[in-house]
Parts: C-alpha cells; structure tokens; sequence
C-alpha cells in the first residue's frame, strides 16, 4: 500500500483555525482511509508530541507526528493551508503540513522511508512544488517520489554522514583555517527532525565552509563516525532531545548542546558557537562518562527557576527507592516484632540468629531484621538526597561530593534541608571544578580524585563551620512547632496545608516538598513522640486523592465529560491512586488544568483535615492502601481517603459542566 492516497491531502481546505483542529482533521482521514483505528486515540498522541515541543519549522512548514498503537501501517497525511496556521515556528504559521503516523512498533524501514520526506522538505524546489500542486495526485506522486516508492527525478538525500567540503573563503574558522566540526543530530521519535537538522546543518556549513560531518540517529539506525573525524574535529555539536547514542566516542571534545530544533532553525548559530567553543579553554567538554555526555541539551535552554526545580526533583526522585523499599521493610518489622521493636532491633539482629532466637521467637527476631534493614536503607535518605542534587549539577563528579555533605547535614541534625543545601553546594564546587582548564596529564585524576576531594572539602566545611548549625536550628523549630500544634489541637491545620501541597501540582516539586519533608519526620518518630507518623498518614491520603478523584469523576461520575482516552486513563488511575501514585492524575491536569487542580487540591485539603482529625499514623512512607498493617486507626484513614476522593470527583464533574461543552461535541 502507498504511504501517502489522494484522500490523505488536503488542498486549501478549511481545517480549522488552530493546530489543534488541522490535527483532529487529519487524524480522522487517517481513520477514515482504515489507516488506524481510533482517531481520538492518534490525535491524542500527536497533540502530546505537539505539547512536548511544537513541530513548525523554518519556511511556513510543519510536521507534526506520532507513533501509536492505534496505527496500522506508517502513513502520511498531507494539507496545504489557507490562511496558514501557527504550528508554533519563530518565523510565523504554517501553510504546508504533513502529519505523519507510524505503528509503536513500526519496522525500521517503514521509518527510514519517512525520514526521506524530512529530508526532502530542506529542499526549498519540493517545497514550491508542493504549493504550486494543482491537485491531490500531483502532491502524491511528488511525495511518493520524494520517499522512493515510485521514481524521481531527482536522486534521494544520502541517509548516512554526510562530509561537506570547506569552501574556497571560510566563513567560519578556527586558528585561521576552516573550522572542522561534527554533530549529532536525534529527536525524541527519529523520524523527522533528526534529519531535517542534519540536512540544515550541512547546507549551513558549505556556505560557511566549515569541514563538516554529521551522524543523524534516527529511529531507522545511524552510522558512526569513523574514529579519525572525531579525532580531527576541533568541536561536536550535539542537537538533540534524547541520549546520544555512544557518547563516550566524543570525550574531551568542546561541545554545544542545543535542542535538535534548535539545529533546523538556527544552524548557523550553532556551527559559530562550536568554533568558538573550540578556542574556549573554559567551554564544556563531552564527560567521558557515557551517562552524563548523552544528557539531552535541552537544560541548556532552561530558565533559572525550572533548572532549579529539575535539579531538585532529580534528587528527590533517586532518594524515593531508598525510601519505599527502606520504609515498608521498617513497617513490616512493627507489624511482626511489635511497636517497640525499633529500640532493640539492632542488637537482636546483631546478637541473634535462626538458631539461638531471641525471647519473642521467630516472628520477633524476623520484625528485628526488617527493621534493620529498614533503618539502614532510610538512612540514606539525606545523602541520598543530596549526592544525587549534586549529580544533577555536575553528573557523576558531584555524587561523592553530595553523599559527604548529606552525612555532615545528618551528623549536625540539619535534615533533609541541610541535605538539600549541602547538595547544591556539592554540586556546585564540583560543576566548577570540572570546567578549570588542566593538563592533558591531570585530566584524567580529575573526576575520581580531585574533584571529590575538593568539592567534599567545600561543601561539607561549609556546613560545618557556617551552615548546618541555623539550618539544624530551623528544623528544630519547625519539629518544635509541629508538636506544639499537635498539643494545642491545630494539628488539622497542619492537615489542610500539606494536603494541598500535595496536590498542588501532582508529583511535583512542591508535592515532593511535603512528602521528603513526611518521610524525613520519620526518623524521629516514638511512641512518646507519634506526630511524625501523623503527618506521614496525611501525606499519602492526601497524595492519593487526585487520581483517585480523576478515576471516579471519569469513569462513574461524569464519563461524558472525558474522552475515551481519559476515561481509558481513569480506568488504570484507580490502581495508581490506591498505590499512592499521584502522578496517575497528571494526563487529566495537563488536558484541563483550570478544572483538575483545584478540585484536587480541595479534596486533598478534606483529606489532610481528617486525617490529622482522627489521628491517623502511618508507619510505611510509600505504598497506600496495600501498606494497611502500617495504618492505625484503618477506619480513619480509609474515612478520609473517601472522602477527598468523592469531593474531588463531585467538583471536577460540576467544574467540567460549567462553561465547557461536552467532549464528543469538540473532539466532533
């Protein structure tokens, strides 16, 4: 069958007057022509990719696509716009847009073939044919041409590296000479962009006469370079948005990170910036470490306060498994040695065996060893929360120094704050560090010596002899503060407020604030001193409610008001709410997050209350209704699940019915 038909072009027609309705359009043809299966399903998959990062493109082009289950065979469709429709280039709204759908598990061929169109709409002649086109079988005999399935005038764009010759002038030089620069060019799906940069780049280099090689890796393969063209470069650019495959090939190289859009709109830039980086002694290097040279360039681009936020979020989202894993082990020693098991489990553990048991028998010295072990693993909260911050700063140089500082934050009882500041210094001392021009000789004691000498040194001296004796004094008073609420009997206050922190924005990072903040509490949890445990029980209620909320709303409530993916999404949401997952309600927010969020947030505020009001304890950080040995009273915690659960659901239906038709009417 032909990738593209007459029925999937659309020649000055009507779409809409948004990207949004020119998506659903097309989604439908595709349906319509047996294509795929479920429009809403194809629709919902390329308007993801489209919220991702927006596919138009230099020249009034646009090549939204998707790969979904939905798909039956790799197809494109085709419209020529009139007036043009912003697909979010720089340069104005689109008038020629491909949409391009490919099975999840298309074979490679069928993507190299669409990579061929990519490819040829660099070609500004394809580019007038096709709006100079008459009819529908013009266009597919040009596009059918373009990607090798009927003969073309023109032969196709080689699919490997391609070598560009320095031009008699250079441009762009290096040291006087002709700047001699590789790049790698990859996307997210590696069916379009990824060629489409390379093709840029190399038309911008022989203006430029740059001695240039690039190695697309898209989705159909990639050939490498050849070791002595990495070795000749004087700099790499790296465009992408996913890993770059192999990257320890290009150590020691100055490198540009860039978007792989940022290579199909700005190609000259990028060429400039790598010459210039070649002469830099300061410039970025690719890390011989393979996972931290293929990190995405996309955090070059970041403002100030989201690369803040994803370098904390990475932390907390390496600390988690230390955490569930060491928190329902600490659960399971109460549940078979007893509530005070956690002051003689060590020396059971230590001091007893399967052969000698301890007076409690089997079940107590089982409960020792679990809580043992949990106590361990727990205790890498903080240094895992800050050796990882660090990681997120400098890679795999800043974790030795990010684990030392989070011990000192512990050893001066600065928890999980001292943790958070420890790891941002360590992080930074060693991002420092790692850009200092050095001999050949002393690069490679760099990552495993120096920087972990000097960058612990820093880090933790600060928090010795400056910052961990305040921050210790915050917890404190925070710590204080919380059990003067609980005796005054506001703790339902507290209740309120890290309920809708939790619910804020759904695993994010004020969500992941309340919860490290739970977890950390933890440690200093007893018998005589119960509000820690308090506040972890209101913590994961409220955690649970909004894809709890979502599922009920969805699948009961309201099934009208939610497309079929959403209510396909609510289905899988039950289980995610009950195992305390709140990203399980992110699809929902991201859809409608005017409706979502706040009727979230007041479930999980009715939650925290109640929770806090009936003086739930939960022993286990993680887990939700499955963890319910850990939970006293159940009664109580079960009471406030449900609800927040029904005010959420209730509150979104009614939101979803106030100034919003119903969703088969729009997706119509």
């Amino acid at each position: 069958m032909s990738t593209i038909t007459s029925a999937l072009v659309s020649l000055d027609e009507e779409l809409g007057a948004d990207k949004r309705s020119v998506l659903q359009a097309l989604s439908a043809r595709f349906v319509a022509e047996g294509r795929a299966n479920d429009a809403d399903e194809l629709f919902a998959a390329a308007w993801a990719r489209e919220e991702k990062d927006a596919t138009g493109l230099p020249g009034g082009i646009a090549i939204p696509h998707a790969q979904a289950a939905t798909v039956s065979q790799a197809s494109l469709a085709f419209a020529r716009l009139n007036p043009p429709v912003d697909f979010g280039s720089f340069d104005g709204p689109s008038d020629i847009v491909f949409m391009i759908a490919a099975p999840d598990t298309a074979a490679e061929e069928h993507l190299a073939v669409l990579s061929q169109l990519a490819r040829h709409l660099m070609d500004d002649d394809f580019n007038a044919s096709l709006r100079a086109a008459t009819s529908a079988d013009e266009v597919v005999d040009l596009v059918r041409g373009a990607i090798g399935e009927v003969p073309a005038a023109a032969a196709e764009p080689d699919p490997e590296p391609v070598v560009t010759a320095p031009a008699s002038d250079a441009g762009i030089t290096v040291d006087g000479r002709p700047a001699k620069i590789v790049a790698v060019t990859a996307c997210a799906t590696g069916i379009a962009h990824t060629y489409m940069a390379a093709d840029a780049l190399t038309k911008a280099a022989g203006e430029a006469g740059v001695d240039f090689a690039v190695e697309p890796q898209g989705s159909s393969g990639f050939s490498p370079f050849d070791a002595q063209q990495i070795d000749d470069a004087d700099a790499v650019i790296f465009a992408v948005d996913v890993d770059v495959r192999e990257p320890e090939r290009f150590a020691g190289k100055p490198v540009v990170r860039r978007s792989v859009k940022a290579g199909i709109e700005h190609p000259q830039e990028l060429l400039e910036l790598a010459a210039k980086a070649a002469t830099d002694p300061a410039a970025a290097r690719v890390s011989g470490d393979p996972d931290a040279a293929s990190a995405p360039s996309s955090a070059q681009n970041e403002s100030v306060g989201k690369r803040i936020q994803r370098i904390l979020m990475t932390g907390v989202s390496y600390m988690i498994p230390f955490v569930a894993g060491g928190g329902l082990l600490m659960a399971l020693g109460f549940l078979l040695g007893g509530f005070e098991i956690n002051e003689v489990a060590n020396d059971i553990a230590v001091s007893n065996a399967l052969w000698n048991l301890p007076d409690g028998g089997l079940s107590e010295y089982l409960g020792a060893l679990a809580f043992a072990i949990g106590s361990a693993s727990m205790a890498f909260l903080v240094p895992a929360l800050a050796g990882y911050i660090a990681f997120a700063i400098a890679d795999r140089p800043g974790i030795a120094p990010g684990f030392v500082a989070g011990s000192i934050a512990l050893l001066m009882n600065a928890g999980f704050l001292g943790g958070i500041v420890g790891g941002l210094l360590a992080g930074l001392a060693a991002w420092w560090l790692g850009r200092l021009s050095v001999p050949r000789w002393l690069r490679g004691l760099m990552p495993v010596a120096i920087i972990p000498l000097l960058g612990s040194i820093f880090a933790s001296g600060l928090l010795l002899l400056v910052l961990g004796a305040p921050i210790a004094a915050l917890m404190s008073l925070l710590t204080d503060g919380l059990n003067n609420l609980a005796e005054s009997g506001l703790l339902p206050v507290v209740g309120i407020i890290l309920g809708l922190m939790m619910c804020f924005d759904l695993g994010g990072p004020i969500n992941k604030v309340a919860y490290a903040f739970a977890v950390a509490s933890l440690g200093d949890a007893s018998l005589d001193n119960p509000v820690p445990y308090y506040i972890m029980a209101a913590v994961m209620a409220a955690g649970m409610v909004p894809p709890l909320g979502m599922a009920l709303a969805s699948t009961v409530l309201a099934r009208d008001r939610f497309s079929p993916a959403e209510r396909e999404n609510g289905v899988a949401a039950w289980l995610m709410g009950l195992s305390f997952i709140s990203e399980g309600a992110i699809p929902f927010a991201a859809a409608d997050p005017l409706r979502v969020i706040p009727a979230s947030m007041l479930g999980g505020a009715v939650t925290g209350f109640l929770s806090m009001l009936f003086l739930v304890q939960s022993q286990a950080p993680h887990g939700g209704v499955f963890v319910f040995f850990a939970i006293s009273p159940l009664w109580g915690f079960l009471v406030a699940l449900a609800a927040g659960t029904i005010v959420t659901g209730v509150a979104v239906s009614l939101l979803k019915s106030i100034g919003a038709k119903k969703r088969e009417a729009v997706a119509a």
